[in-house]
């Protein structure tokens, strides 16, 4: 009997569910899982660049309220999958935390660990009026 190999699109959808579910549920576990131990996030407010690694993001989330906690519905879609090649790609997501909607690009590497995310550059699209 033939091995089946795995398709490289479920396993990497796989992986944007595990980074939307640690968000969700505040789960550092599940975040440090999905992130390389050597990532690091991007954003720029003003002209000025912020780069945080994945260690003290890890450490942000852990001290949240989720949104799971909140009896928040979760808002999460992927908007496009870019494929430099079979094990490389970049997946820009948009999901929602509370009131605050980010847009996410999120480079994936698949290695000895499977899909791992590389680089965040994230954006804070909108803040919805809760009132």
């Amino acid at each position: 009997m033939e091995k089946q190999k795995k398709n490289p699109t479920s396993d990497l959808l796989s992986a944007v569910q595990t980074y939307f579910d640690a968000l969700y549920y505040c789960d550092t576990k599940l975040l440090n899982k999905v992130f390389h131990e050597s990532s690091s996030l991007f954003d720029v407010d003003e002209g000025t660049v912020f780069v945080e690694p994945i260690d003290s993001f890890s450490k942000d989330v852990g001290s949240r309220v989720s949104p799971a906690s909140k009896e928040q519905e979760p808002e999460a879609e992927i908007i496009m999958i870019d494929w430099l090649s079979t094990s490389c790609a970049t997946v820009k997501i948009r999901i929602r935390a509370h009131q605050n909607v980010f847009v996410d690009h999120l480079g994936f590497v698949k290695g000895e660990l499977g899909w791992q995310i590389v680089s965040k550059i994230w954006h804070l699209e909108k803040v919805i009026d809760q009132t």
